[in-house]
């Protein structure tokens, strides 16, 4: 099949936002690169300035263009030259020297050349699954890749310069992929924006990352942006795909307009920038939630997200398409690092199939594309896997008297076999009829028959939640990492797990606790070929990150066992210090409260440079389905906990309005409970209160990954917190 052909068919997702085209004087071709005067010149002599015109058609020539590139000569060309001296830069345009040494001396590669790899052993594989009009449609490999180069060849029409940015403001898909791809290919930097963000949020990173174009998917992200435009000097284009614009506006074009832009760049102006690209040059931004302050552009480099996609995902047994083609669903947000090298980067490391699920997949379609897709592995923020878990436990309240016996006997058993016997494949008698009478129903429900591993990371999961789901049968498997690692620098996997545990350092990984404790627990350092480049124009913040010796500090506190798996006890900058000078770290104290309280659903501890310890508390609520926001009614779970303290209770507003006595009486007991249990006396709660409504993103408790930003509750509820606290400044 001809190319064209090829990319038109693949591009049926493009189809939909099909509109008029641009009238003739179209916008201006890619301004000069002046950061390599060959590679100016060699831009500049291929790609002219030229208009849109009816009847272009796509290159004939991408793929074998591809071929070329990726022979060893090419790869060979592409290698790095005479190493720098640094270890980091705060320069977009910036290199840094590959931390190569003799436990980790693979060779380093480009995005280019692990896609080129990826095209010659998977080239006709599917890449990408995603649903229009009710129907499955799917993507190879081959077509993956040009219309990458599509992508790429159009953003440099738009004017997409050397180490700039395209942003991306919208949620996963396909479109998103082969931007994101594209912008690598073109020279460029990608850079997610949460869809959560405001229009301020998005002005500060897109103007702080350079960004020259940005992809959003809906007319509302479109609005976020043409309201800041004037702010942002950089910005070329908006380009849109999932809704058409509202009207024709200037610098603003559909997906399918962009991809007929790139018509008029040859394949030749694409191949030199693609050559001319080195592993120790940054072509991601991440930037981090900014639970302390202005997110930081986290820079990555194409060594680290190409190595990190091969053995970070080796080390927790991702399979090559050889093997088996893992199938994952993409949900969480792209902006962030852990979806983003899971689903994007290690997918075409390996050949994975990508299926994506709906924008409100979190407000409760993703069980519905889990059925469908089946995923061999699977990842979830700990608050996801949380959410899962709280669906079962209503279902189960809600079924027959002889269902939930069967399903509570069923998890009991095979909790007992999983905590006793974690390693062991001989599974009792009971274990297995359990599994096959009832737990491999509940996971073919949940969209989990085939799935192999569940990852979860970005922040703690309660020994509650990981109970539940081993009492399923389903090992839950955590990594370590930052966005500064590059997602995992620690990994579990079927072969190396140990339950509450972060896993063993990635092979070609490195790690040091410094300032241990009697206890040996101490700030986690690392080092190897997953550590960043450094923060986007902020040198003072990389200079506190990296230490003069090159070793990245996390600012988290943890333990090493004998064998080498990390325990992560908490944060330097959470940990609470008194006004006695008592070091307290707070969230084994609000996971306890959380375990032995179930109506709980979030919990903060207070006390720094306070006179003693006190606690904010949440209840557990339903959702809005269509906003996802914390409504007044309580959960299932939080009303059978009311009627078991002799309460009528069934919302939040009858709890705390009426200040109802049975639940504050019960929930004064738990936190005496857990006080008794407290290493010493100022570890304890003395004074709590029970917040109104949940903790949210849009309440702003919640970051993007449903991780607490302590700084910002602790503003928000600054009158409350005081009261406590107003006895002792009499």
């Amino acid at each position: 099949m001809p190319e064209a052909l090829l990319l038109r068919s693949a591009s049926s997702i493009l189809r939909t936002v099909f509109l008029n085209r641009l009238p003739p004087g179209g916008p201006e071709c890619v301004r000069k690169l002046s950061l390599n005067l060959r590679y100016q010149q060699e831009v500049r002599a291929n790609v002219k300035s030229s208009s849109l015109t009816d009847g272009q058609m796509l290159s004939k020539e991408p793929l074998s263009h591809a071929l070329k590139l990726s022979t060893p000569e090419k790869v060979k060309d592409a290698q790095l030259n005479p190493p720098e001296e640094a270890l980091w830069t705060t320069r977009a345009d910036g290199r840094v020297r590959l931390r190569i040494d003799p436990i980790c001396s693979q060779t380093p590669r480009t995005v280019h050349q692990m896609f080129s790899t990826t095209l010659d052993k998977y080239g006709d594989l599917s890449a990408m699954g995603f649903k229009r009009q009710g129907s499955w449609e799917h993507i190879s490999y081959t077509q993956y890749y040009l219309l990458a180069r599509k992508a790429a060849k159009g953003f440099l029409k738009l004017g997409l310069e050397r180490a700039h940015s395209v942003a991306i403001l919208a949620f996963n898909s396909p479109e998103w992929f082969f931007s994101a791809v594209g912008a690598v290919f073109g020279g460029g930097i990608i850079t997610g924006i949460y869809t959560t963000s405001s229009p301020e949020a998005c002005q500060y990173i897109a103007y702080d990352c350079r960004a020259n174009i940005i992809v959003v998917d809906t007319q509302k992200q479109l609005e976020k942006i043409l309201k800041i435009r004037k702010h942002l000097p950089h910005l070329k284009a908006v380009v849109i795909y999932r809704e058409a614009p509202p009207m024709r506006m200037p610098s603003v074009y559909t997906m399918e307009e962009l991809m007929e832009l790139g018509n008029e760049v040859p394949e030749e102006a694409l191949d030199v920038i693609i050559k001319a690209q080195k592993p120790n040059q940054c072509c991601a931004l991440v930037y981090t939630s900014g639970t302390t302050g202005n997110p930081k552009g986290v820079m990555l480099s194409q060594d680290n997200i190409t190595w990190t996609a091969r053995y970070g995902s080796q080390a927790g047994d991702i399979q090559p398409a050889e093997i088996q083609q893992e199938v994952v669903v993409s949900y969480l947000p792209l902006s962030h690092i852990a979806a983003q090298i899971y689903d994007l980067w290690t997918g075409i490391q390996w050949g994975a199939q990508v299926c994506f699920a709906e924008p409100d997949a979190l407000k409760g379609s993703l069980v519905n594309t889990l059925r469908e897709v089946e995923p061999t592995s699977h990842m979830g923020v700990p608050r996801v896997w949380e959410k899962i878990m709280e669906r079962i436990q209503e279902v189960a309240a809600q079924s027959g008297f002889i269902r939930r016996k069967m399903l509570l006997w069923a998890m009991s058993v095979t909790l007992e076999q999983n905590l006793t016997c974690p390693s062991s494949d001989l599974k009792p008698f009971t274990t297995r009829l359990a599994d096959y009478l009832v737990l491999a129903k509940v996971r073919q429900a949940l969209g989990f028959a085939k799935c192999q591993k569940n990852f979860y990371g970005a922040a703690p999961m309660t020994a509650e939640t990981q109970h539940f789901f081993l009492g399923l049968n389903i090992r839950l498997y955590a990594g370590y990492g930052l966005s500064e690692t590059s997602g995992p620098h620690f990994m579990s996997s079927p072969y190396n797990y140990r339950l509450y545990s972060s896993g063993k350092v990635v092979p070609g990984c490195q790690v040091k606790l410094v300032n241990e404790d009697a206890e040996g627990i101490g700030e986690i350092c690392l080092w190897g070929r997953t550590i960043f480049m450094g923060y986007l124009n902020m040198e003072d913040k990389t200079c506190e990150a990296i230490d003069a010796e090159g070793w990245l500090h996390t600012g988290d506190t943890g333990r090493l066992d004998a064998d080498g798996f990390l325990y992560i006890t908490g944060r330097l900058k959470e940990l609470i210090i008194t006004a006695g000078g008592e070091n307290v770290p707070p969230v084994p104290i609000e996971e306890a409260v959380k375990t032995e309280l179930p109506i709980i659903s979030n919990a903060m501890l207070i006390g720094d440079q306070r006179k003693f310890l006190s606690m904010l508390l949440t209840l557990k609520c339903t959702l809005d389905p269509d906003t996802f926001e914390p409504t007044d009614n309580l959960m299932e779970q939080a009303v059978e906990f009311c009627q078991r303290v002799g309460s009528k209770a069934t919302t939040v507003s009858e709890v705390v309005g009426k200040k109802d006595e049975a639940v504050y009486q019960a929930i004064e007991e738990g936190i005496q409970r857990v006080n008794m249990n407290a290493a010493a006396r100022p570890y304890h709660i003395q004074k709590w209160a029970i917040l109104e409504k949940d903790f949210s993103i849009s309440g702003g408790e919640l970051g993007p990954t449903m991780k607490l930003k302590r700084l910002a509750v602790l503003e928000k509820y600054k009158d409350v917190i005081d009261s406590f606290y107003q006895e002792q400044k009499k």
